[in-house]
């Protein structure tokens, strides 16, 4: 297993208090080692880049294999693949248009696209950025992975899906706003995207290695993708190539790319200052309550503190950028695995260099609510049943059905009916109300996720094991 470590110490070894922060920090550095290792382990993760940027101070580490077959070693140097990580790129990409005079957040979508249907009249740019406009998701099962869609394509089959909700009423996450974006980004400019982000944003911050998928290309350093299927590590499934150039997280980095990047993103470089303020401010519901999410940036807190993140996933690829602004502490991780999942590195690592950044473990709280118990006991009955209807998750993000409502279907249908839940968390996010339970299914437990839309139908749900 490979390390690779370009940590610069800004003290001097002369001094007895500076060889005891240096110590400090090599037993510190040996314990996210350690905890990078067991994670990898448990996750079954070929190979894990990490950057930890601590009060300016920088540490790059690579872990594990870029590529298995040719025993590889993953360094600062390796290329993964961004998923929605890209997504922060291009919300930049359009923010530079906006301080061109090119796109105003303001302009409907038919502006850009004459052929939409009547229903996108009232959809903006904003509403796209936010992932407001109620456009649903491409990505699901349905969906051909295996065309090459040009962009009048992907937009005229953006065309044909109905829309969620109105513009600006709910939050609900959609590649296919991203993707639109990078057509608008074309025709407002007259570049592809990429070639614009190349030009505007990777060239000047030094970002040598950024760049847009292609496959094609000889590409140094770039690392395999993999997926575990059957518990046994597989090659990623192939795509078409142009989709693989789409605005909504097609993009190639380095970890040493992703350390500029987030030095660009800590003194408001590329954008102006009023630019980075409406990218890093959370959306406005049309109910006037905030959902926490900007520009491409999920706007969280941790113990009270601030934190911008968002993580990506695709292709054999996972990746987490979290900016813990209350610490002065940022930590990256880029992984190759489809099933990894590398926020929890950083939350790992968070916990050890910050104690007041660990994640909270929920204990039980009165529940004052019994219909909503209820209702998650329904919920639960119907999935085992294979009756659960798209009208009953009314907002779920598409492709909930059939896929993971089949899933579901298998998973409870051998677990039987639960034997006991306990509510663990109550909070409202926008307009909903989120319920986080503890189910006991017999001697296995789980934790289910429901939300309630203001009309009382089921906004979320999931179902996650314990381990």
């Amino acid at each position: 297993m490979a390390d690779e470590d370009s940590r610069t110490d800004q003290v001097h070894a002369g001094s007895g208090q500076a060889r005891d922060q240096v110590a400090s920090s090599t037993v510190r550095m040996l314990e996210i080692d350690r905890e990078v290792r067991a994670e990898m382990a448990r996750q079954k993760i070929p190979g894990v880049a990490v950057g930890i940027v601590d009060h300016g101070v920088v540490t790059t580490r690579g872990y594990g294999f870029a590529n298995v077959e040719h025993n590889v070693p993953v360094t600062a140097d390796t290329i993964f693949q961004s998923g929605s990580v890209g997504k922060m790129f291009t919300a930049t990409a359009v923010m530079l248009l906006v301080e061109d005079g090119k796109i105003a957040l303001a302009d409907p979508l038919t502006k850009y696209f004459p052929a939409a249907p009547a229903s996108w009249e009232k959809i903006t740019v904003r509403h796209l950025l936010t992932h407001t406009s109620g456009i649903p998701d491409y990505t699901t099962d349905t969906f051909d992975y295996r065309k090459d869609y040009t962009e009048g394509e992907l937009a005229t089959f953006a065309f044909a899906m109905p829309l969620e909700f109105a513009a600006g009423s709910r939050w609900n996450y959609s590649n296919t706003g991203y993707a639109l974006l990078g057509f608008i980004v074309h025709k407002a400019s007259g570049q592809f995207y990429g070639d614009l982000l190349a030009k505007r944003v990777f060239q000047p911050l030094g970002m040598t290695t950024a760049r847009i998928i292609n496959e094609a290309d000889i590409v140094p350093n770039r690392a395999a993708g993999y997926q575990l299927v059957d518990g046994q590590l597989k090659n990623q499934d192939w795509v078409a190539p142009k989709l693989n150039t789409t605005a909504d997280g097609s993009l190639y980095f380095s970890m040493r790319d992703l350390i500029l990047w987030e030095a660009a993103v800590k003194r408001r470089a590329a954008l102006k200052p009023e630019s980075w303020e409406q990218i890093l401010t959370p959306v406005q519901l049309n109910s006037g309550k905030r959902y926490p999410y900007g520009f491409g940036w999920f706007i969280d807190e941790r113990g009270g503190l601030p934190l911008h993140q968002h993580g990506g996933s695709w292709q054999g690829f996972k990746a987490q950028l979290s900016r813990f602004l209350g610490s002065d502490l940022s930590i990256i991780v880029l992984a190759n695995l489809a099933q990894a999942d590398p926020a929890r590195i950083a939350d790992g690592i968070a916990r050890i260099v910050d104690p007041r950044l660990a994640v909270r473990t929920p204990t039980a709280i009165p529940d004052a609510e019994p219909l909503v118990a209820a209702k998650l006991r329904q919920t639960l009955d119907a999935l085992r049943a294979g009756t659960l209807t798209p009208a009953d998750l009314a907002y779920a993000r598409a492709g909930f059905f059939p896929a993971a409502a089949e899933y579901y279907k298998e998973q409870l249908a051998k677990l039987g009916p639960p034997t006991k839940s306990v509510l663990l968390e109550r909070r409202e996010v926008g307009d909903d109300r989120m319920y986080l339970y503890e189910i006991t299914f017999g001697e296995r437990v789980y934790h289910a996720r429901l939300g309630l839309a203001p009309d009382g139908r089921v906004s979320q749900f999931s179902l996650r094991a314990e381990k």
